[in-house]
């Protein structure tokens, strides 16, 4: 290329090697959507994101109910193990005298660190089973949302108690 037409395009042959990704498309081949102003996108980028903040909270309460509830009886036995053996807390507590002694206790002990692993799983797949059938994974929303006008917004087309049934979403757990 000659340097007048470098000059016309941008000034150096750099610019011409930069590819800019094609516009945002929220659903299938359609026109380009309409950007936003700055401040517009700046208050949607901040909508967006405390939208997908909410999301992850919802999501954290969920992993700690679910795991604080499959957990409890593995929670309670080491407790119990701990709080009775004799070189570890050895409470006064009557159950701890007349009940337990230190093989009991580490035998409770080890039954809690050996029954940690299975319970671990159950409860990872009650959290996926739950975050599956409720969708919470689809209503994270990219933040490149905020920059375009116009589309929808995935995941809130139906209200929640229409989601369950026929799904076309498939994935491999």
């Amino acid at each position: 290329m000659s340097e007048s037409n470098l000059e016309e395009l941008g000034g150096s042959d750099t610019a011409l090697m930069i590819v800019r990704p094609p516009d945002y498309c929220v659903e299938g081949p359609s026109l380009p959507l309409e950007h936003r102003g700055p401040l517009s996108c700046l208050g949607w980028s901040a909508l967006v994101g405390l939208l997908n903040a909410a999301l992850l909270l919802l999501h954290v309460v969920l992993v700690g109910v679910v795991f604080g509830v499959v957990l409890l009886p593995t929670i309670v036995v080491v407790y119990f193990g701990f709080q009775c053996h004799s070189r570890v807390l050895h409470s006064s507590a009557p159950y701890c005298r007349r009940l337990l002694d230190d093989g009991s206790s580490s035998a409770l002990i080890i039954l809690g660190f050996v029954i940690l692993s299975p319970l671990l799983v159950v409860a990872m797949v009650i959290y996926c089973g739950l975050a599956r059938r409720l969708r919470l994974f689809l209503l994270f929303q990219p933040c490149a949302r905020a920059r375009y006008r116009g589309g929808t917004w995935s995941g809130f087309q139906v209200p929640c108690c229409c989601w369950g049934g026929g799904s076309s979403v498939k994935a491999w757990v």
